[in-house]
């Protein structure tokens, strides 16, 4: 009993204070004031009629893109161009170490020099032998006037035309010559502009004007024929490359209307189907749509979209406002009045139309969506709904 006794105060001590504590707990979350209710306006989501559309991703593309390459071997000297930079048609963007093509020139303008040197000479060969011939042709006709009077031998008749014929072969075979000649000079004068050409193609020029979008050379690299050295685009000219499912093939025809929505410079565009590619994607199964783009400032090659077009019928949708709508990454979701508070629904969007998302799931007619949206309301805030 003894030995007892002290324990007991000391366990009712901490009876006590166990009891104080519970005490200051309650009493703490009796005062925590509750969170006052967020003002917000609502819309009752409800169907309407719509036209049938049809909805596909794509992306731009320019209508034409030129890639630049080489046509001679040679180790490139300098390029005068980087990725982005703007050019004009016929600017010198790459040169090539063109020393073996300079000397090739000069061996041609040393032939073609060399021909023509020769061509005075043949010139004035055939000019003898022309004079040659003259004089054996008045000695024969005079010979032969004599022959005919029984004034000279027939021995001295067949010699005055056996010259006649020398003198004729004689100026013939030189007239040859200069023919021969002057197809020499030609050929020297067409090599020599060949290999000026051969060395022009060592200054790689823009064939076009409009942005360098590929830049794959640096100075050192051998450039090969063929081999691609620049990308560049065309200015002034995009479009729209949509894939769209074969079993919508049908509907869609050159000429076809169509909405372009290019989200990253926030624009919708009124356009028309410009071209179906009849080949497929077996892969995919889908086929290409191009679609001619205005010329929009900021617009460039690679950036997404999206190509709503009308298919005629009309049909029941559920839709609200695109600003109701909150997009992080690829989760969509809006804000719903339900129970006084605030719930976020995970949605499947639609076609956009008229700044309205027509939703595919979700969301039910006749659900109060917020409306306009407040900044930052968090998932379960109590609201208080106002006219």
């Amino acid at each position: 009993m003894k030995l007892a006794m002290p324990s007991i105060p000391l366990f009712i001590l901490l009876l006590l204070l166990a009891g104080c504590g519970g005490k200051k707990e309650t009493h703490s979350a009796k005062s925590a004031p509750a969170a006052a209710p967020v003002p917000v306006q609502v819309i009752t989501a409800a169907t309407a009629e719509a036209p049938a559309v049809y909805e596909t991703t794509g992306t731009v593309r320019a209508k034409t893109t030129g890639v630049v390459s080489a046509k001679v071997m040679g180790y490139v000297r300098e390029v005068k161009v980087s990725t982005g930079d703007q050019v004009q048609a016929g600017q010198l963007l790459i040169e090539i170490d063109a020393r073996d093509l300079e000397s090739q020139v000069r061996q041609a303008e040393a032939a073609s020099q060399e021909a023509r040197n020769a061509e005075q000479e043949v010139n004035n060969a055939v000019a003898s032998a022309k004079a040659n011939l003259e004089l054996a042709q008045v000695t024969f006709n005079r010979m032969e006037d004599l022959f005919q009077k029984k004034s000279i031998s027939n021995q001295e008749y067949d010699e005055a035309s056996a010259r006649l014929k020398v003198a004729r072969a004689g100026y013939e075979m030189a007239v040859s010559k200069q023919q021969q000649l002057r197809a020499k000079i030609r050929q020297a004068e067409e090599a020599v502009k060949a290999a000026r050409i051969m060395l022009g193609y060592a200054r790689i020029t823009a064939p076009f004007a409009g942005t360098v979008v590929e830049k794959r050379v640096e100075p050192g690299n051998l450039a090969a024929p063929g081999v691609p050295l620049l990308v560049i685009e065309q200015s002034g000219g995009y479009r729209f490359e949509a894939a769209v499912e074969e079993s919508k093939k049908t509907q869609i025809r050159v000429g076809s209307p169509v909405t372009v929505h290019l989200e990253a410079i926030q624009k919708t565009v009124p356009a028309r189907v410009s071209e179906v590619v009849p080949a497929g994607d077996p892969q995919s199964r889908t086929f290409t749509v191009k679609i001619d783009l205005p010329s929009l400032p900021m617009l460039h090659s690679g950036m997404f979209g999206r190509a709503v077009f009308p298919l005629g019928a009309r049909r029941q949708v559920l839709a609200v406002p695109a600003d109701a709508v909150i997009e992080q990454g690829q989760v969509t979701s809006v804000i719903v009045a339900e129970g006084g508070a605030a719930r976020h629904r995970l949605v499947t969007v639609g076609s956009r139309q008229g700044g309205k998302v027509e939703i595919l799931s979700g969301l039910t007619p006749g659900e109060k969506v917020v409306y306009p949206r407040p900044a930052n309301l968090a998932d379960g805030a109590p609201l208080e709904v106002r006219p």
